[in-house]
């Protein structure tokens, strides 16, 4: 990959417009978790200390494309960055096709790009009233790369500059190290309800990694891919020959797909439910598998203990539910402790790493969730595949 980034420009007096990830979570017009604002702050902070005339924006939630809505406006966002800056930031709600008056140095905060007609659709006008506003564009948003968007591809094409800002480029450099050249043995956890939603993530990770973990919902088909019985548990059953060909495919080539040999299982999905360890080829007919047990949890912990590369993005149980939690628990503290390069991404892994308390211990943590996937995957993000274009002309 090669794009301009945005250390390497002079930024001087010029109109910078940063597309950022700002879709945090509001209630009663107070932003709830900061993570992405923090996330975002060493790109505006340069950019406010090189003396540049900044635009930042951003989507916030589902907003019926084209029509301002309060409870979606950014106001809150803006809010939050006054505190965070210590100066006051001006939220502008009409601002395409305008001059804006901004001095240097100042940031400013162009209300939810959602509510522009044609966004959705990277409308080439709208995204060449974007590039109006700007001398320099910093596409910032890993969360939204995935989406080729007006404000996060389009715009990026007419600007007379475009380049990436701090956190999208850490994001990048982060993912090449894990995936790239990654560091060996390299070990990939996935977790989620369905093999069908990780599939393609699954297939892709297959041929890279040395040891494939799969929690939740999807170890359960895995499970019953090796002739477990798994009772009522959540498991896509037509998927079953898919997850005994992944199995075969990595052990022709001498890596493997751990299996748990003990289970905690519930007869209810429920948060007063007891938890009930055993042996994996104990489950009842009545038995819901909600988490690994504590051997397959050991086995795991010494697994990520010798990896050179850990990859990770979703938790391997019902975590929310403390008496289901130990696996991903134990998971967590493993890859906390452990001596390789971390990665992690993903909403429910990040809440994992919120609830364990070990956000300063992984090595890298993305912000985003789709993107973050579709990179595993091995698929182009359009906004990325934007800036290198740009960077070749």
């Amino acid at each position: 990959m090669s794009f301009i980034k945005l250390t390497d420009l002079d930024l001087a007096g010029k109109r910078v417009l940063i597309r950022s990830d700002l879709n945090v979570p509001v209630k009663n017009g107070k932003v709830t978790s900061d993570a992405r604002i923090a996330a975002s702050m060493a790109t505006f902070e340069h950019c406010i200390k090189a003396g540049a005339k900044v635009m930042v924006m951003s989507h916030l939630g589902r907003p019926e494309e084209g029509v301002f809505s309060e409870a979606d406006s950014l106001k809150p966002v803006a809010d939050d960055l006054a505190v965070k800056l210590g100066r006051p930031v001006r939220l502008i709600r009409d601002y395409l096709g305008q001059t804006l008056d901004i001095a240097d140095g100042e940031l400013v905060l162009l209300d939810n790009v959602r509510f522009n007609k044609g966004e959705g659709k990277d409308n080439e006008a709208l995204a060449k009233q974007y590039a109006a506003l700007c001398d320099v564009f910093v596409m910032d948003a890993f969360g939204t790369a995935h989406r080729a968007q007006a404000s996060t591809h389009g715009v990026g094409k007419f600007a007379p500059t475009a380049c990436a800002g701090l956190l999208l480029a850490d994001e990048l450099d982060a993912l090449k190290k894990a995936l790239a050249n990654p560091a060996r043995p390299m070990v990939a956890i996935v977790g989620g309800s369905k093999v069908s939603t990780k599939l393609t993530v699954l297939e892709a990770l297959s041929e890279k990694v040395d040891q494939l973990v799969v929690g939740g919902g999807i170890a359960n088909t895995f499970l019953a891919a090796s002739g477990h019985a798994i009772g009522k548990s959540l498991c896509e059953h037509d998927l079953i020959p898919t997850a005994q060909a992944l199995m075969a495919k990595m052990t022709a080539r001498g890596a493997t797909i751990p299996i748990a040999v003990d289970v905690v299982t519930g007869k209810n999905f429920s948060e007063t439910e007891p938890a009930v360890a055993k042996d994996a080829d104990s489950v009842a007919d009545d038995d819901m598998i909600f988490d690994i047990g504590p051997k397959s949890a050991q086995q795991l912990a010494d697994i990520i203990g010798k990896a050179g590369t850990i990859v990770w993005n979703g938790p391997v149980g019902v975590f929310e539910f403390d008496q289901f939690g130990e696996g991903t628990k134990t998971v967590a503290m493993a890859i906390a402790n452990a001596a390789g390069f971390s990665l992690a991404g993903g909403g429910d892994t990040i809440a994992a790493i919120q609830k364990y308390d070990i956000y300063d211990k992984i090595s890298y943590i993305s912000t985003a969730g789709g993107a973050f996937l579709e990179y595993l995957e091995g698929k182009t993000l359009p906004a990325v595949a934007m800036l290198e274009s740009r960077a070749k002309n």
